[in-house]
């Protein structure tokens, strides 16, 4: 046995060196021009209309650009488009492009792809996950419900150089929107020439951004340089980025301790306080929740009271100060703090309070009132979740609070991220792993998440779509905000989550670096990083 666990631990250490060795090109010196990012997951695809994760998010950033751009502060600035105008009524917005603008192939950036870009993302036949997301266009929605044709779409290239853009509602946060992936551009001669894969390959895949990508080894790494045809170009000051892909959180670390990559998000938690020591350990503010996922139409969740029962029984403080660490805090509801309700100016989460208690003498009232018992046992329930150390320990807490608490037998189900996000897309799961981290500051971005069909809690409310829909339509904030703590209130009424912890963005990064930042929405922004 002894003879076996030394073999394990050279095993371990020689595949550690083999990493390390690998991503630092066999001992060569790194250029100090060049940054080294450990990529927590293999992207499915950079298409900004339909990737989905936050990795996604990151790389697209890197290689492509939007109307605007977010600052350090999350607020949108001029990007392609040098200027704009907006109408008194607040639904017409006139975007002025930068004649500068090109794509990585040197060819212009114009309004023209912006327009394709949008009712691409919109037209049914593509499907695009994040259709739902450019729905603030007037008629949007109703294209992608195949309720209107693509030019009733409020999106208009007037010339090159011209976007006129109107708006089905006013909509106060529609310029951190045009920051987002799925408003970036995309040229149309480059999907046409292969509308399905033409984002899964460094050879197809053409941006506007400060970055080129230049290699793309799958589920290995990724290789970017400067892209010396970017309009801003001379505030990128790196020539080069190397990104290795791990989706094991200790693969990572050992990159960046053993100087194979500079920078790596959610570090190990058993691994937190031995890095602050170091100085290597930081949490940056992130806009997001972490929580489970009902099927709301997969026996026993099904039922609302089967679903309440099984998150009130979760000790969500003893997770978060036992397995999670990094400066998260326990989640009673679903929107996060950090949000301002605009008609009163205080916290959003502070003024909706909690929406779940932790009450075990309740649940298993309700579990009883369900009809479940001695004489009716709960069916199996199986706890579907991506593969990473840190959702495996608290699928593994979930699993023994419920069946020590409620007697359910419970199995856990691990899968590849991709194949993961297909399952829970599809409703192929029971109870699945979650996490949103919000496309612009504001409440509504959560609460999005479950309207209409298209949610993967297969969540289909006409009182909850008719209350989104009156958000999106009024122009009284007073109202506005009130409507959205009443459809709060109703995902809980309903039991369609059981969150677990509001984010942050634990980190580990070398102080060789400098220039880059976290935004609270998740992503990392690179383009004026540099080496110290």
């Amino acid at each position: 046995m002894k003879k076996y666990v030394m073999y394990s631990v050279l095993l371990i250490l020689l595949t550690g060196l083999v990493l390390v060795a690998g991503c630092s090109r066999g001992g060569e010196s790194i250029p100090p021009d060049t940054l080294r990012y450990a990529l927590e997951q293999e992207p499915s695809t950079l298409d900004p209309a339909k990737s989905s994760t936050l990795p996604e998010s990151t790389v697209e950033l890197a290689v492509f650009e939007g109307l605007t751009r977010l600052n350090a502060k999350d607020v949108p600035e001029p990007a392609v488009a040098k200027s704009w105008t907006i109408s008194p009524d607040g639904l017409t917005y006139t975007f002025y492009l930068r004649p500068e603008a090109t794509w990585s192939d040197g060819k212009p950036v114009t309004a023209h792809d912006f327009e394709y870009a949008w009712k691409r993302a919109l037209n049914p036949e593509v499907a695009a996950n994040n259709a739902f997301m450019l729905y603030a266009l007037k008629n949007g929605e109703a294209y992608n419900t195949e309720k209107a044709q693509a030019d009733d779409v409020g999106v208009k290239a007037v010339d090159d150089h011209t976007l006129v853009v109107t708006l089905e509602s006013p909509a106060p946060y529609f310029l951190g929107l045009t920051a987002f992936h799925a408003y970036y551009p995309v040229r149309e001669d480059i999907v046409s020439k292969a509308p399905d894969t033409w984002a899964t390959s460094a050879a197809t895949l053409i941006g506007n951004g400060p970055f080129k990508l230049v290699k793309w080894q799958h589920s290995a790494e990724l290789q970017f340089v400067k892209n010396e045809n970017y309009w801003d170009a001379v505030a990128v000051k790196l020539k080069a980025m190397e990104w290795p892909i791990s989706e094991s959180q200790s693969t990572r670390l050992t990159l960046v301790e053993g100087g194979a990559a500079d920078i790596m998000v959610e570090p190990p938690v058993a691994d937190q306080e031995r890095l602050t020591k170091l100085g290597l350990f930081k949490v940056a503010p992130s806009l997001g929740t972490y929580y489970y996922v009902f099927n709301v139409t997969a026996p026993p969740f099904d039922n609302p009271l089967v679903r309440k029962a099984f998150s009130m029984v979760i000790d969500r403080k003893v997770i978060v100060d036992t397995i999670v660490h990094g400066g998260k805090t326990p989640a009673y509801a679903f929107v996060p703090p950090g949000l301002t309700d605009e008609s009163t100016g205080q916290d959003f989460r502070a003024e909706g309070g909690n929406l779940v208690a932790y009450n075990v003498a309740e649940a298993k009232k309700l579990l009883a009132e369900a009809g479940y018992g001695p004489n009716k046992p709960l069916p199996t329930v199986t706890i579907l979740y991506n593969t990473n150390e840190m959702h495996k320990a608290i699928a593994e807490a979930v699993q023994a609070i419920w069946q020590n608490e409620l007697g359910a037998t419970v199995e856990l189900q691990n899968q590849e991220t991709k194949v993961f996000m297909a399952n829970r897309e599809e409703g192929h799961y029971q109870v699945a792993r979650a996490s949103w981290i919000g496309d612009y500051a504001d409440p509504q971005t959560f609460l999005d998440v479950f309207y209409d069909s298209a949610n993967d809690a297969q969540y289909h409310s006409e009182a909850y779509n008719a209350l989104i829909d009156r958000i999106h339509n009024t122009t009284d904030v007073k109202l506005r905000n009130e409507l959205m703590h009443e459809a709060e209130r109703m995902i809980f009424d309903d039991t369609v989550v059981m969150p677990i912890y509001f984010t942050t963005t634990p980190y580990v990064a070398r102080d060789t670096i400098g220039g880059y930042f976290w935004s609270s929405l998740g992503t990392i922004e690179f383009k004026h990083a540099f080496r110290k």
